[in-house]
């Protein structure tokens, strides 16, 4: 048993961290299953790397490769190499930024965003419809534990992960 030094209260063993780690990894599993499959969906050749580019672009409207970088934790060569298969799947293209005209934008084209809109329609309504199914109390409790647990999480920087 570990005992914290502020009032003898019960700290985590290796065995309940275990425990999450592995409900953790289970959970990841299934998402990038998830996400291959809505890749998969949108054209049999988009990988999900490129899915979440355009996810982020349909969702959060046009961007530059280095906001999208950002925003995604992911190398901004990888951004570059998926965006050009983006465009020869037709579903982005790169516009001018009109307030730099060496800046490009890149922006999803309609069919682009009526695909992904569908997709990620269908994975939030699963996870809609899951979580309506818990007490009010045990979301509200997953939400601010997985809180916590993401801002102790330590991130590599994104040019290491490539």
């Amino acid at each position: 048993m570990n005992t914290s030094a502020a009032g003898g209260t019960r700290t985590a063993g290796d065995d309940e961290i275990a425990a999450v780690e592995e409900q953790l990894r289970r959970l990841f599993v299934r998402v990038r299953a998830v996400w291959k499959e809505a890749a998969a969906s949108v054209h049999p050749e988009l990988q999900p790397v490129g899915y979440k580019i355009l996810s982020a672009v349909v969702h959060r409207g046009r961007m530059h490769a280095s906001v999208i970088a950002e925003i995604l934790e992911i190398d901004r060569s990888v951004v570059s190499r998926q965006v050009k298969q983006l465009e020869a799947f037709g579903l982005a293209q790169i516009v001018a930024d009109p307030n730099d005209g060496r800046a490009r934008f890149i922006e999803a084209t309609p069919a682009a965003i009526e695909s992904v809109g569908v997709r990620g329609s269908r994975m939030q309504r699963q996870l809609y419809a899951q979580l309506r199914t818990w007490p009010s109390d045990d979301v509200d409790e997953l939400a601010r534990l997985l809180e916590r647990l993401a801002a102790d999480v330590v991130v590599p920087s994104a040019a290491s992960e490539s």
